[in-house]
């Protein structure tokens, strides 16, 4: 049964998801202290939160149990995500559920500074009528800059082509090809700056891009520029801003969202004419309100159960819809690093990767984190997952390379890994069978078809006749049943190798007898 903690308010229909759910409890408790969420925390399985709580390493201590942190929303900056990484606590948002809303608030808000909306309303409403005071400027053939192009982005500029705007975008991360699918030109941050008569911040929030909108930037943009930021408060110098807003640099502005929320009585564009104010509205629609709150319940619950990890921000690969294909040879490679762990001879250090077939190219990372998992869950001090393996490998420095030429096997899609210790090495190859069930086809020379599940006893004995018997018979006096004997070897009268699953564990007392067999080289119990 997972406890999970709704830390912030949530659409309705998030809630009613959530108590039709199965294998879960939940409670909803908003407007915490840190000091009670802190105490609350250490309960829970999840937390779903918004805008409000802020999930910083603190938190994530408290939170002993704490699996995932649900964001309904995009922006996780009120969550310590390196923090989480680090604890394998899987960070996830829900970015495509508030696109819409978001990119129309935009546009509302072009679209109000562009013809004095919100002074002209407050001028009638005042019982005055002073047209000429508010002549605006059309949007037709404007020029309009994003700075990021992302979902959001993109959603802006295919509204503000229809107004016949001119439309340019300064993302580092996005090819130009991209930008001419959507009729936007990519151009450098400084030639952006330069042109654009309307500025629209669209990008995520980074130690580069803090305070990207500062003075130097400011004095690089036209006189009399627009400014609109519906993404993140941290984006902008406020000081910087209002300075350039006094002395006519910058013509007019639109915030939706500030550094702190909600604003300080001292934030130096509170009041200040020219700008117009909302309060972090670019999701507040009842439609991005229901999608948002359904689509992070089910996120949470998908990542609980282990079925789903779409759209979580710190894994460390990307997950996308066909994760539930990709998830078997993950299972599969963390089944191979967990035999390599129990069969090495010493501390791993060097991991080398092979992937053949069509089924796995492009998996390397996925298929690496999943390795990496098997190695490392039964040596770190701390649960290991896909979010905190490849951390705590590189902390234990460990490192995986990709090779080629590991296996013989001829299989369709053969997962290969190599591992080296001082003074010794090992390969072992793993396929799926009917594409879900993982087998263990060749651990070095030796060429086998092992299931890796339940309790396994592997065996290296000296090849002469009687072994099976014996341990078999061993066995048959302690009520220990075998469910399947797997061999290989290389040669007749060499060693031999196997691996024999079974029905229930051995005792340490078992294990000696069988050890003590004169035949019996090595021994070695794992429970997968």
């Amino acid at each position: 049964m997972f406890q999970i903690l709704v830390s912030d308010k949530l659409g309705d229909d998030g809630i009613h998801r959530l108590e039709s759910a199965e294998g879960i409890r939940f409670d909803v408790r908003t407007g915490m202290s840190k000091d009670e969420l802190l105490s609350a925390v250490p309960a829970y399985d999840a937390i779903i939160i918004r805008s409000g709580t802020k999930v910083d390493a603190d938190v994530l201590a408290a939170g002993c149990k704490l699996k995932v942190v649900g964001r309904a929303g995009i922006g996780v900056d009120n969550v310590d995500v390196a923090a989480a990484s680090k604890r394998g606590v899987i960070v996830m948002n829900t970015p495509q559920a508030n696109s819409v809303a978001t990119a129309e608030h935009t546009m509302t808000l072009i679209l109000a500074l562009c013809r004095h909306t919100a002074p002209a309303h407050a001028s009638v409403a005042a019982g005055q009528w002073e047209r000429s005071k508010f002549t605006g400027i059309q949007l037709y053939r404007r020029t309009l800059g994003l700075i990021g192009f992302g979902r959001i982005a993109r959603l802006v500029a295919q509204r503000a082509r229809g107004f016949d705007m001119q439309v340019i975008a300064y993302d580092p991360y996005v090819s130009a090809e991209i930008g001419q699918e959507a009729g936007v030109k990519l151009l450098d941050l400084d030639e952006v700056l330069a042109e654009a008569e309307i500025l629209s911040l669209h990008t995520s929030l980074s130690p580069e891009t803090e305070n990207l909108v500062n003075a130097d930037n400011l004095a690089k943009c036209r006189d009399g520029v627009l400014l609109v930021n519906p993404s993140r408060g941290k984006l902008v110098d406020e000081a910087a801003l209002a300075a350039a807003l006094k002395s006519g640099k910058v013509r007019a502005a639109a915030l939706d969202v500030y550094r702190s929320e909600p604003p300080a009585p001292d934030n130096p564009l509170i009041g200040l004419p020219g700008v117009l104010h909302t309060p972090h509205l670019g999701a507040s629609t009842e439609e991005a309100q229901r999608d948002v709150a359904v689509q992070i319940v089910e996120q949470v619950l998908d990542a609980l159960h282990g079925r789903d990890f779409r759209n979580s921000v710190n894994m460390p690969f990307s997950v996308g819809p066909n994760f539930r294909e990709v998830e078997p040879y993950m299972r599969l490679a963390s089944k191979i690093g967990a035999l390599q762990f129990h069969m090495a001879d010493g501390p791993i250090r060097k991991v080398e990767l092979e992937l053949r077939g069509e089924a796995v190219e492009g998996l390397a990372k996925p298929i690496a984190t999943g390795l990496l998992k098997g190695l490392l869950e039964f040596i770190a001090a701390d649960s290991v997952n896909y979010i905190n393996a490849p951390t705590l490998a590189h902390d234990m420095g460990i490192t995986v390379s990709q090779a080629q030429g590991l296996s013989g096997s001829e299989y369709a899609n053969l997962v290969t890994c190599r591992v080296q210790w001082e003074g010794g090495e090992r390969t072992i190859s793993g396929t799926l069978f009917g594409g879900t069930h993982p087998r263990i086809v060749q651990v070095s020379r030796y060429h086998l078809d092992v299931e890796p599940e339940g309790t396994m006893l592997i065996m290296m004995n000296q090849d002469v006749p009687g072994v099976i018997g014996q341990v078999g018979t061993l066995m048959g006096q302690h009520g220990v049943n075998i469910a399947e004997w797997r061999l290989g070897r290389t040669e007749k009268g060499d060693l031999a190798l196997a691996f024999i699953n079974l029905d229930s564990d051995l005792s340490d007392a078992v294990m000696e007898e069988i050890a003590a067999l004169p035949a019996i080289q090595k021994l070695k119990l794992i429970r997968f």
